[in-house]
């Protein structure tokens, strides 16, 4: 029966990595508890994105960033969907990346941030949020390195200054969804790792190496860490990045909304994904791995 880990971040570095690269190379998922992420940072964090999310359609719209595939700011109800999907995803979202000094040379990969003046402290919050979510990753591309055979560090330069993406994000009530859409409809993650807070409430799948969805469930307050398209790239296979869902809810539970907060750990710009291993494909930079992927779904 496949499982996916339940791993602690206090573990030894070794026992951690073993972990991890047993599960991600199953599932291509693992749950991790004791990620460091403080509990008071997440709660300001859910209740600015509340707020946010609770303005009126044509306040939120007004931080829709014409031109930059959703990269900041506002993106709105029906306007990603998967590859090759053929209807929109049920959801809405609100993007916040890097903050880089002037002129800074990644600048031109990485647009500024707009931050919404309807929600007090919400740029406070997030940036603390997302340098939570940077060093808990951090740790976990310590233990995937030693799981590869490397040493700790080998992973730290890739995503130095990384185009790393906090996401907050709300499926709306899906009682008058349209026939055949979902939430999120089967896809797969285009960055390194994906960190996720608020996976507790039912519905995120992932699907099993046998075909079958599996519901992922982890404890209050757990993070989910999935494997992205760019680390299955970077490992030739090794490590998987698992197709994955968010299902409609059932019941009571359709007529209310769902919120989590994933973080997109994100390779440098420049960074070339040059495949270790055998079959690997053509060395690809990060960013023109994410143009490519990100036309695919839609956002370019």
């Amino acid at each position: 029966m496949t499982q996916i880990a339940t791993l602690s971040l206090r573990e030894p570095l070794d026992s951690l990595a073993a972990g991890l690269g047993r599960s991600f190379s199953e599932t291509g998922f693992a749950i991790v508890r004791d990620h460091g992420i403080a509990p008071e940072t997440i709660a300001r964090a859910d209740d600015a994105m509340r707020a946010f999310f609770a303005l009126p359609e044509e306040a939120k719209q007004a931080y829709r960033i014409a031109g930059q595939g959703g990269a900041r700011g506002y993106t709105p109800f029906g306007a990603e969907h998967a590859k090759d999907a053929a209807v929109h995803d049920l959801k809405e979202f609100w993007h916040v990346g890097r903050e880089l000094p002037a002129g800074d040379p990644l600048a031109q990969f990485m647009p500024d941030n707009v931050w919404p003046a309807e929600v007090a402290d919400f740029r406070a919050t997030s940036l603390a949020l997302f340098a939570a979510f940077e060093e808990a990753g951090g740790h976990l591309l310590e233990a995937i390195a030693v799981a590869l055979g490397q040493e700790p560090g080998f992973l730290a330069p890739t995503v130095a200054q990384g185009n790393s993406v906090l996401r907050y994000l709300h499926y709306p009530p899906v009682s008058a969804a349209r026939e055949g859409a979902v939430r999120a409809a089967a896809h797969e993650d285009i960055n390194t790792i994906t960190l996720l807070l608020g996976a507790e409430e039912a519905g995120l799948e992932l699907l099993t190496r046998d075909g079958e969805w599996l519901a992922v469930s982890p404890p209050e307050g757990a993070l989910v860490v999935n494997v992205g398209d760019m680390l299955q790239r970077l490992t030739a296979g090794r490590l998987r990045s698992t197709t994955h869902r968010v299902v409609n809810p059932v019941g009571e539970a359709a007529g209310r909304s769902r919120y989590s907060m994933p973080f997109f750990l994100h390779f440098r710009p420049d960074y070339v994904i040059a495949p270790f291993g055998e079959g690997g494909e053509e060395p690809i930079t990060a960013d023109a791995y994410l143009q490519q992927r990100l036309r695919e779904i839609g956002l370019i």
